[in-house]
């Protein structure tokens, strides 16, 4: 089994930053892509930022210049560096892996979410 683990979210005030981390677990063989969603109240879920195995980055429009992904291969970790938050910043984040396990295809798992909130 894969499980992948959230962490950082919280309460921020505007122009505020955080630091979003998921660890993924299990059988593992190699993770080809990761990235981050986040889903505010009454809306549809969004992509926000999604790093590949050879390293190209993409950012939706409303993050660029802002949000920064990473990644640490030796610890299955995917990182989002938030920076000059604001209040449309606010939803639960959700972290994504395309992973390739031990037997199988690859596929792909979901954090359990965690909730950011941009509030003065």
């Amino acid at each position: 089994q894969v499980q992948l683990v959230e962490s950082g979210g919280g309460l921020v005030q505007p122009g505020g930053s955080l630091r979003l981390s998921c660890a993924a677990s299990g059988s593992i063989i190699s993770i080809y892509a990761m990235g981050w969603y986040r889903q505010a109240p009454g809306k549809e879920r969004e992509v926000v930022a999604a790093i590949f195995n050879d390293g190209p980055t993409n950012y939706a429009d409303s993050v660029k210049g802002r949000f920064t992904i990473s990644r640490d291969n030796a610890k299955n970790t995917v990182y989002l560096q938030m920076n000059s938050l604001q209040p449309e910043d606010t939803a639960v984040y959700y972290c994504n892996m395309l992973i390739q396990r031990l037997s199988g295809s690859p596929y792909t798992y979901w954090g359990q979410g965690t909730q950011v909130t941009v509030s003065s």
